[in-house]
């Protein structure tokens, strides 16, 4: 594990050799892909989890966000035992184990227990994610680490858009437990490479007190408890209970849903963590998130912009696959081809982005980035409309692809630029949690908009509160089951959610955007 941020750092270890280190960054490229893929490729599949397997709405947001709930609670703490106990251990031991969980994806017979699959799958990308990140961190150095950064965060946007391609033609072709089968010749054959070309790294000697379990235990109950108060809400209620809760009573007399007390433990369990690691720190201890680093401004920015650029990402592809086979019955393979634009924008904007950085600077290139991604989004909410098909929204895609793939390629190697090398591990954790927290809160709170919003028009379209409140649950997916007089409301009020979706989704990316204007190239 690493120390808190100090004025000194250690001298750089030795790179490895040429040839190797260059095969190794593709080792590790994979696990990136291999992980990011599957925390996008749920949303093309799931108007056919849904279908198969009955999934109600809170159901289907859980098989979207656990994923990257438990993959955000976690990532601190295995990045710091990777820190330890060694990089490539750590990233073969998550390669089993997210191998072995797909497998139990692909054989879910509920949603119980695809939930649980999905969840463990966040476990072991959660032990993959920083031992990439610190690996690529230690063995590049110069200018060979900000080519190999603008390869890994070239993955990052790339292969977030790749997921929901690969899962739409492998569900339209085989079904979509399928999208998780494969992973397993792909875990394979990741973990035959790693043994051959990643070398193994780990932060020399020991640090007094140990595992910091106490900031483990904190980070992930309280994120944890954040994320579920935000999925939750709409079936427990926001304040008064509703749903299975409704008769939940709480201290003299007083009916009160779950939802807020759950929110204030998050709150509380995180205030908790951020005094048990500062005492740790002063007291010179090992401590699992090291509060210093937020003092490094590039890093602090850096890593904000990251967490809302995930927020806009991932609630976006949440919420369009809905509407487009809610709306128009678009197979996952339609839907793939509607998503394709993304993909093509993000690889040709991330190979352009090492090229631009060293003429106008990284910060630029990812101020660029942001500033189309906000574009993109708020055009898809003004036009969206119950008529729009995904040829409509292909320009859009395409422009929002772009501006993913400048900020994924550049953002990583601008927040680590200033950190010291002592703390890469913690740091690179720490900026791959803030990655997904984002995704985390991203589908929460944007597939509540959604959903809210989608029950909301349809009551006034409609005036039918029982269908209504089953449009709502399915998420869209009852359109077909509906009244034939009831079709043409839902199919608007699909559209106005989807509208208002990515109209939250457009302000929370210009928070980000503004907060990249305030980098500056002497940061990078």
């Amino acid at each position: 594990m690493t120390a808190p941020v100090t004025a000194d750092a250690p001298a750089e270890p030795a790179a490895e050799p040429g040839r190797r280190r260059w095969l190794g960054l593709a080792v590790v490229s994979l696990a990136v892909s291999l992980i990011i893929v599957d925390a996008t490729i749920v949303s093309v599949l799931l108007p056919g989890m849904v279908d198969e397997l009955g999934l109600r709405a809170t159901q289907a947001e859980w098989v979207t966000s656990i994923y990257s709930l438990v993959f955000a609670a976690l990532l601190i703490s295995f990045g710091r035992l990777a820190d330890r106990f060694g990089r490539r251990r750590m990233l073969l031991l998550g390669t089993g184990l997210f191998v072995v969980a797909s497998m139990g994806a692909a054989l879910a017979a509920g949603s119980g227990s695809l939930i649980a699959a999905r969840a463990l799958q966040g476990v072991g990308a959660a032990m993959i994610m920083p031992a990439t990140l610190s690996t690529v961190n230690a063995l590049f150095h110069g200018r060979d680490r900000a080519v190999a950064f603008g390869v890994w965060g070239s993955m990052i946007g790339g292969m977030a858009a790749v997921g929901p391609l690969l899962g739409g033609w492998l569900a339209t072709w085989q079904g979509w437990r399928w999208a998780f089968l494969i992973n397993l010749p792909l875990g394979v054959l990741l973990i035959a490479g790693a043994r051959r070309y990643v070398a193994e790294t780990r932060e020399p000697g020991e640090e007094r007190g140990g595992l910091d379990w106490a900031g483990g235990a904190l980070s992930a109950l309280g994120l944890g408890a954040l994320v579920f108060a935000l999925i939750e809400g709409q079936a427990y209620g926001w304040w008064s209970p509703a749903g299975d809760f409704a008769g939940w009573p709480v201290s003299a007399g007083l009916r009160l849903s779950p939802v807020p007390l759950v929110l204030a433990a998050g709150v509380l369990l995180l205030a908790a963590l951020v005094v048990v690691e500062r005492r740790r720190a002063r007291a010179g201890l090992s401590v699992m998130l090291d509060f210093g680093l937020f003092r490094i401004a590039s890093f602090r920015r850096g890593s904000l912009a990251a967490s809302l650029i995930s927020v806009g990402e991932l609630g976006l592809l949440f919420v369009l696959p809905l509407f487009l086979q809610g709306a128009h019955g678009d197979s996952p393979l339609q839907i793939c081809v509607a998503i394709l634009p993304l993909a093509l924008g993000s690889f040709l904007s991330g190979g352009l982005a090492s090229r631009l950085s060293p003429r106008i600077g990284a910060h630029r290139v990812v101020q660029y980035g942001m500033a189309a991604e906000v574009a993109a989004v708020l055009a898809i909410g003004l036009t969206v409309h119950a008529s729009t098909t995904g040829f409509a929204l292909a320009p859009w895609m395409l422009l929002y692809g772009l501006g993913l793939g400048l900020t994924s390629a550049q953002l990583t190697s601008v927040s680590l630029s200033e950190v010291p090398q002592a703390s890469a591990g913690q740091a690179s954790g720490t900026q791959s949690t803030a990655r997904q927290v984002g995704s985390a809160l991203g589908i929460a709170l944007i597939g509540t908009v959604f959903a809210t919003s989608l029950g909301h028009v349809m009551r006034e379209r409609s005036g039918d509160e029982a269908a209504a409140r089953e449009l709502q649950h399915s998420i869209g997916s009852a359109v077909a089951d509906l009244d034939p007089s009831l079709t043409a409301a839902a199919v608007e009020s699909l559209a106005v959610a989807t509208g208002r979706a990515a109209l939250v989704t457009a302000a929370i990316l210009a928070v980000g955007l503004i907060m990249t204007l305030r980098l500056r190239k002497r940061e990078i």
